[in-house]
This record gives C-alpha cells, structure tokens and sequence, in this order.
C-alpha cells in the first residue's frame, strides 16, 4: 500500500474538540502546511473554510497544482482517491472514510473487468465519478464538464465504453451523435428527482428556469433549460438574466449560487419521495468536527497500491491533456 510517513500525533477524541473551529482548522492549515478542497456539494461551513471548492475537473486540476504538503479532501473517497493518484508524495486526508458514492458503487471492479474483456474493441472512457480500480482500468477519464469534448476529439471509427453513468452516457450520446456502449450505473440524487414536481414548480414559477446536471435523467433533463455540470450550473445562474431558478443537482451547489447571486432566488428540485434524498448522504457525513479531527490526528488517510495509482494516472493525465 502507497502511504506517506508523517509522525502521527497523539490522538485527539471527538469530545475534545476547540471552541472555535474555525480558527483551529487555520492554525492546523499552517501547521501541517495543508490545503483544504471542498466539492459544491458540502455543508455550508466546510464550503466556507475551504481554500479551493469546484467541481471534480476544477479539484483535479487544484490536486495537480498544489505545493501543499497535506491535502484535506472534503468530498467523498473517489474524490480524495483522485487527490493521491496525482499527488503520491503528498498525505491525503478524507473526513470520514465512509463518506462513499452510490454511482462508485455500481460500478464493481471485478463485474466491470468481465464487461470490458467481452468488449476488448471498445475505448474504456469512464466518468471520474469511480474507484481508483475502474480508473484504472480505463484509458480516458473525463467529468460533467468535458465529458463531451472528449468523446468528440476520439475518431468517429472506435467504439467507446462508456462507464459507469448511464444517465450523463445518455447525454453524451445526444450531444455528440455518437453510439456509446454503457455501463448501467446511475447516482441515487439524480436520479431521485421528480419530472411531476418539477412541471408543477415550472407551472407555479412561470419565470424559473430549470437547471439540471447530467447525472439527471432523461424525463428531467428534456424539462431544462440548461444543462451543465455543477461548475457549469454556477456560472449559468450568474450570467442569465432569469432571477429564479429550478436546481436539480445536489442542493449543496446553492450555497455558492446564494453567495455569488444573492438578489436571485434558488428553488431545489425535489425528489419523488417526501424526503431529503435531493441531499446526498455520502457528502454529508463530512462535518466541520471531522474535518478538524482529520487534519489534527492525521488520519483517515486515503492509501492505494502503486500499481492501481500508476494505472490509474495515465486516463487522469489524458484527461488532463485533453481538456486544456
């Protein structure tokens, strides 16, 4: 397993914890010489102590970039995972190693190997949203945000597996005119929203636009007006004229979009079920106490064998390459 050997403290436990957090989680920052990267989608106060927050090609881009010696992921495994395929000398830390992914899961790296060997022609290009183990056994990554231009710079010859969203596959498909074999995995909030409430908001704010993520499905996405990753949806709202908005993503983006736009007003799309199941529950596991208890014990750090992390960058690194 690929770790990195910094002297462990002496451990802090959850009742111990500063007053201020805040000030504590900046003196950690300078101590450990750590950067802290936060998903759109965490809690308001992690998204608000974050020295970077985007989406995953903007905090791939920040993991490559930085000259931190620790990185504190607040985002989920697969997130953190990616931190340490590009920075293998540094400590990468994950609040809460339980804070998972549903469309990660869909994906099982030994299923995943059996569907690729019976497709040995297909280019593997699959969403960043896996486990380091389907990256690397892929020879693309992409994100929401480039998913596209990359299918469009491959030859129209070579057929593609498309892994493991099925619902941004489908997307991609239509953008690109481009028949794409899928994988059939899908993210448990994009899926959960409701088309029926979602027209019946449209009906009651006649104004609202409706912005969606890919992730969505295609009976929610045929009702928006825009359609972008997490990044994408951000900017959109900020540049449009419209002063109300439909947000189906992950409700955590509307934090940022209140910051950034605050004379505007931001309505969540809600779920089928009367639940908060438009929140992901992986992404809030991760608290502003863990992420202080990450950073002073040092730990849960996020490990791999060298070979999956040298697997897995060659597809992160064309990613890279091909979004410039």
């Amino acid at each position: 397993m690929f770790t990195t050997a910094l002297q462990r403290p002496e451990i802090t436990q959850p009742g111990a914890l500063p007053l201020d957090l805040f000030t504590a989680i900046e003196n950690l920052k300078k101590e450990l010489n750590a950067v802290i990267l936060a998903h759109y989608y965490q809690e308001p106060d992690i998204q608000d102590i974050a020295d970077f927050i985007g989406d995953s090609l903007q905090l791939s881009r920040a993991a490559a970039d930085t000259n931190a010696d620790v990185i504190v992921f607040a985002g989920v495994h697969f997130m953190a995972e990616t931190a340490k395929i590009l920075n293998p000398d540094k400590l990468v830390l994950l609040p809460d190693l339980d804070a998972g992914c549903s469309l990660a899961d869909s994906c099982p790296p030994n299923e995943f190997a059996a569907f690729k060997a019976a497709h040995p022609e297909q280019l593997v290009i699959s969403y960043i949203n896996c486990t380091a183990e389907i990256k690397a056994m892929s020879d693309i990554i992409c994100t929401s945000s480039n998913a596209v231009k990359i299918v469009q710079q491959i030859p129209e010859e070579q057929p593609i597996l498309f892994a493991p969203d099925r619902n941004l596959g489908r997307y991609v498909m239509e953008q690109t005119r481009r028949d794409l074999l899928l994988w059939q995995g899908s993210c448990i909030v994009h899926e959960t929203f409701s088309e029926k409430k979602i027209v019946q908001l449209k009906i009651a704010h006649p104004q609202a636009e409706v912005i969606a993520h890919p992730e969505c499905e295609t009976t929610v996405l045929q009702h928006a007006d825009f359609i972008g990753s997490t990044a994408a949806l951000l900017k959109y709202c900020q540049q449009s004229r419209s002063n109300e908005f439909i947000v189906a993503t992950e409700q955590g983006i509307i934090h940022q979009m209140q910051k950034q736009a605050s004379q505007k007003h931001f309505i969540p799309a809600p779920p089928t079920n009367n639940c908060n199941c438009n929140e992901c529950p992986f992404m809030r596991l991760n608290t502003l106490e863990k992420l202080y208890l990450a950073m002073k014990n040092r730990e849960p750090e996020i490990t791999m064998s060298e070979e999956t992390r040298v697997k897995a960058l060659r597809p992160m690194e064309r990613m890279l390459e091909m979004s410039v």
